[in-house]
């Protein structure tokens, strides 16, 4: 063999003796952790617009029973439209609970309501129940209409009381409207505001509320 030829052969080797020690090294190095800021981190929403939407599809119920069929029941307001009264709690508890919110990122809040269950006459003042509210949220754009999340389904169940607790609370101006006001106030400003969202209690009903 040639000296020609050996120090070529010698080259040859070297060469992929080094790609082979780079393609291990590289194969067998530590993923770069993931930046903080990328990971899921407590949202920056700021209420720009916010629209809700009561289907008319929803049934709203009168009877006075301990159970009545319906999408809706509700007798917090005098009787009339029953839709567009559920629609102006949401409204109040929007601008209640979100006007206030500073973050970075401007949102269009839409609220679909799928049930609205309160209180009868017959069932708060005497054994009390549970206001079973349940509703979708989506956060879009305000200018593209593009979602930026959701829509997510919230269950916002809270005590109703019953009995002279009703009667007691209502003297106090505790009504049902004003708690439920303040609840969905609340339960909104968690979802626009906490990493997780909103997150009912054990149990799945709220038991006392924490005015705004």
């Amino acid at each position: 063999m040639t000296y020609v030829r050996m120090v070529m052969l010698m080259i040859l080797g070297l060469a992929v003796s080094a790609c082979a020690s780079v393609e291990t090294a590289t194969r067998n190095a530590p993923l770069e952790p993931i930046p903080t800021e990328m990971r899921s981190a407590t949202p920056s929403f700021h209420l720009a617009d916010f629209q809700v939407i009561v289907p008319e599809a929803l049934q709203a119920s009168e009877a006075n029973s301990y159970f009545p069929a319906g999408d809706i029941v509700w007798r917090g307001d005098a009787p009339g439209n029953r839709h567009a009264q559920v629609q102006a709690i949401f409204d109040n508890s929007i601008r209640l609970g979100l006007t206030d919110v500073d973050g970075a990122l401007p949102v269009r809040v839409e609220i679909v309501v799928k049930r609205f269950h309160a209180l009868t006459e017959k069932t708060r003042y005497t054994v009390g129940g549970i206001h079973n509210i349940v509703f979708d949220v989506t956060l879009r754009d305000p200018v593209s209409g593009a979602v930026i999340r959701g829509p997510v389904e919230i269950k916002a169940n809270l005590e109703g009381y019953g009995g002279q607790q009703a009667i007691e609370a209502d003297a106090k101006g505790l009504t049902q409207k004003y708690r439920i006001t303040q609840h969905l106030a609340r339960v909104l400003r968690e979802e626009m505001t906490l990493a997780t969202g909103y997150i009912a209690p054990r149990g799945g009903i709220t038991r006392r509320i924490t005015p705004i």
